[in-house]
């Protein structure tokens, strides 16, 4: 998936009115979501995506005064994934988790299904319900 496929499907999934808003989303998204999966998860996801969105990969946003990545193990919340993403796109909890989801949407698009199935056994079980378990 290209750049600009991958940011206007969030754009009309999110119904977001601009690209730049789309782009905002996307990266608050996916830098937290780096910081739920390992180094190595983190590459090999980044490797399928476009340029930019890869770099978004390869930068855990951990939130305010965090320093350390929370890692596959952790049992890090649903409700704490929205609040960093809301505060890295510095938009209300409701906006984020409602971008989140056209994000993780578009996301589990772009990726292979094997490199879905090795980020999805790193997500705690309520974000990968969240996000990916059928509906």
């Amino acid at each position: 998936m290209k750049y600009d496929e991958f940011i206007e499907q969030v754009q009309k999934r999110a119904h977001l009115s601009s690209e730049s808003e789309a782009q905002r989303a996307t990266q608050a998204t996916l830098e937290t979501l780096a910081a739920y999966i390992t180094p190595m998860e983190r590459h090999d996801a980044a490797s399928q995506l476009p340029r930019v969105i890869k770099e978004y990969m390869q930068r855990p946003f951990l939130g305010p005064g965090k320093h350390s990545v929370p890692g596959p193990e952790s049992n890090v919340s649903l409700d704490d994934f929205y609040q960093r993403v809301s505060i890295r796109e510095e938009v209300p909890r409701e906006t984020a988790a409602e971008h989140a989801r056209a994000v993780m949407s578009v996301l589990r698009e772009a990726l292979s299904k094997g490199e879905f199935e090795d980020i999805r056994a790193q997500l705690p079980a309520e974000l990968y319900n969240e996000f990916f378990a059928a509906k």
